[in-house]
């Protein structure tokens, strides 16, 4: 009893110990981050020694950084993208998901599965016929209608939220329509409050993904500076050709980084719930 007790204990001990060595490996670059934030650019990359706080910390950075960019516009503007993008995203997705794991019409498996095969094409592959599209057919370059059109739809999204609705009862929905309920009050009534835990994990996918985009405002926003979002103005700001304003450009980093961290804070229950639940069936 007491070696096996022993061994129980040590490997507890061993877990911890990996899981803090991992916790520490993914902190540390947020901890210097922060640090760099109230540094100078000279101080930044001074290793030795290296101070985690420096003797005069420069908090002016991030006074400074409001006066060198457009920081309110550019904030606004990734605010409106990401929740369009991510209330869109929701909706199609949960939308989607139910019908391919509630309902019966002819080819739904094989076209589900060229659906979600396109989780694995690189979106550097369409990239540029996408461009062309919004470009020259709709004309939408340089708004963020055009982003919103193309990220309005998630193959992952409703592949996730597919797995979710696989593990609920089909007796539940058989029982709704004995009672008399259409599908769209089914969607609505039952399998929405029943995956909160799945929308809040899209939904923490979808707003960090798109919160954090830069290659796609790059492709189309750039023309009008207007539109950009937070992480092309930083880039645009803080980043020039051959040097780079780095205690100013972590300062704003650490700022554009506070809205992702609230929404992961309110909704970490139901992320936690949504990734364990989603693996369910398949």
């Amino acid at each position: 009893m007491k070696s096996a007790r022993r061994k129980a204990i040590v490997g507890k001990v061993i877990v911890y110990v990996i899981l803090f060595l991992l916790a520490a490996f993914m902190i540390v670059p947020f901890l210097w981050m922060l640090s760099s934030s109230i540094k100078s650019d000279r101080e930044v990359f001074q290793m030795n020694p290296f101070v985690w706080i420096p003797k005069n910390p420069r908090w002016n950075n991030y006074v400074e950084i409001w006066k060198r960019m457009d920081f309110t516009r550019y904030i606004g503007n990734t605010a409106l993208l990401t929740v369009v993008v991510t209330f869109l995203q929701l909706l199609t997705s949960s939308f989607a998901a139910y019908s391919f794991a509630k309902l019966h019409f002819k080819h739904k498996d094989k076209l589900f599965l060229a659906y979600i095969a396109t989780i694995a094409v690189p979106w550097q592959v369409y990239m540029v016929p996408q461009f062309i599209m919004m470009s020259n057919v709709f004309h939408l370059n340089g708004k963020l209608t055009a982003m919103i059109c193309l990220q309005a739809f998630s193959a992952f999204g409703v592949f996730m939220m597919r797995q979710f609705y696989m593990g609920i009862p089909d007796e539940l929905c058989e029982a709704a329509r004995i009672d008399g309920m259409s599908e769209y009050m089914i969607y609505l009534k039952i399998m929405l409050p029943l995956s909160k835990p799945s929308l809040a994990t899209l939904t923490i996918f979808t707003f960090v993904a798109t919160w954090n985009d830069y290659l796609g405002p790059l492709i189309y926003l750039t023309p009008n500076k207007a539109n950009w979002t937070i992480q092309l103005g930083i880039k645009n700001s803080f980043i020039g050709q051959y040097s780079s304003q780095y205690g100013l450009l972590m300062a704003a980093s650490v700022v554009s980084l506070i809205p992702v961290l609230i929404v992961f804070l309110i909704l970490q229950k139901n992320f936690v719930e949504g990734v364990a639940s989603t693996g369910i069936k398949g």
